[in-house]
């Protein structure tokens, strides 16, 4: 089951790093592929900090964080 939540909490994540980048979401696979990396890069971002983030909530802050850096590190390689 915690599954199910990572993969949802990575669509919701990748869909409002969209809207907060683009303006509008990716697509659901899109969505899906950033915000699940996005959610890695997050947690991994916010542990070495010593970010503590609990519940649903906190996971969907730290995934949407991560995609963010997810993006911006991709539009930077794009300029390259």
């Amino acid at each position: 089951m915690s599954l199910v939540w990572f993969l949802l909490i990575g669509i919701a994540a990748g869909w409002l790093a969209g809207h907060l980048v683009k303006g509008r979401g990716f697509g659901l696979l899109e969505n899906l592929v950033i915000g699940v990396i996005g959610a890695l890069i997050g947690g991994y971002v916010f542990g070495s900090l010593g970010v503590s983030t609990p519940g649903l909530l906190g996971e969907l802050v730290a995934a949407t964080v991560g995609s963010l850096i997810l993006l911006f590190l991709l539009k930077l390689i794009r300029r390259a």
